[in-house]
């Protein structure tokens, strides 16, 4: 077994430890953000946390009233011209604390007075030295290039500081219940994997979704980039009508992942529309009248908070990515021209 299909495997686990050990470290920080009323959040991150930091942005504002927005880190490294973040939540997420970019912002946030927060799987890394609190991810030692479970675990705990934030114990309550979905996910894995194999030929495809799930949409093609080497465009699927779907022909390869809540009236629509253009769709969704509209179904658990959604809706698109890989005889643990800790000035 790789690497990869093992910590896909592994996830509920470490949802489970994150969820145990850092209760007390989010509401140390959600006290300090409350003493600090910062008056806007800046999330700093690459890659799969790049995509983490996505659904932060989504959570954070729709939960919490929190203005949030992405880092620029180039300002802060190549340009040598950061922004004002005097009243900021400056928060970097990262696997491994290792990037000198994503660093410079969370110590430019701190010379400037800004609150900052480290969200990272190693505590000792020098983001987490450079931050003035930290959150770890608790995922253990990933193997694999491609990022899976320290990907969820980030999602996890941006939804647990949410949640610590705001003072909901309904939303820990419904954060606990995540490792079981992902275990129904997962128990699935060969079937998901199977289903891959239909795409073995495919050059190129769009992920779309929209709100919490824009960022699984990011996150799904990043990993069918980086380990199938198809050519994977990620968009909401409200840009994706604004000129990109003149793409869709008959056969064209759309996934789409669909969750249970106030964007599923539209996407429902949407996909309808490209069943009329003949497109060949791939739907990870819990609705059953969505799942009928696909080629390619991939279930999800039922009851899903749609603000939870992007932690198991991801799942689907990870055991595809890992599928397609082994179907095109690629190896999952060795993508080309790729290291597992990239450092960008």
């Amino acid at each position: 077994m790789s690497y990869l299909e093992q910590e896909i495997l592994e996830q509920p686990e470490v949802l489970e430890r994150l969820l145990e050990q850092e209760r007390g470290t989010v509401e140390a920080v959600a006290q300090a953000i409350r003493e600090r009323a910062p008056r806007f959040m800046v999330l700093a991150a690459r890659g799969s946390s790049d995509n983490a930091a996505r659904y932060g942005q989504y959570l954070l504002g729709a939960v919490n009233g929190l203005p949030v927005a992405l880092a620029t880190p180039s300002l802060f490294t190549l340009y040598r011209r950061p922004p004002c973040l005097a009243d900021a939540l400056v928060v970097a997420v990262s696997q491994s604390g290792q990037s000198p970019d994503i660093v410079a912002v969370v110590e430019e946030g701190r010379r400037q007075g800004a609150l900052t927060l480290a969200v990272t799987n190693d505590p000792t890394s020098p983001l987490a030295r450079a931050a003035e609190w930290v959150v770890p991810l608790h995922a253990g030692a990933e193997r694999s290039v491609a990022a899976t479970k320290t990907y969820t675990a980030s999602l996890l705990a941006l939804g647990m500081i949410s949640a610590a934030l705001a003072g909901d114990e309904e939303m820990f309550a419904a954060l606990r219940t995540v490792p079981e979905a992902i275990r129904q996910v997962v128990s699935s894995a060969p079937t998901i994997c199977r289903a891959s194999e239909r795409y073995r030929y495919m050059e190129a495809c769009v992920v779309v979704s929209r709100g919490y799930n824009y960022a699984t949409a990011y996150e799904i093609a990043l990993k069918l980039k980086e380990l199938t080497y198809v050519l994977a465009e990620p968009y909401s699927s409200a840009d994706f009508q604004h000129g990109p779907v003149a793409l869709v022909e008959k056969g064209f390869p759309v996934i789409a992942v669909v969750p249970e809540g106030a964007v599923t009236a539209e996407m429902v629509d949407f996909l309808r529309r490209l069943r009329e253009r003949e497109a060949e769709l791939v739907v990870i969704s819990a609705r059953e009248e969505v799942l009928s509209l696909a080629q390619t179904p991939l279930p999800l658990p039922e009851g899903i908070p749609e603000w939870l959604s992007p932690m198991v809706a991801v799942v689907p698109g990870q055991l595809f990515a890992l599928g397609l890989t082994q179907a095109r005889g690629l190896d999952p643990d060795q993508p080309r021209g790729l290291q597992k800790v990239t450092r960008t000035e």
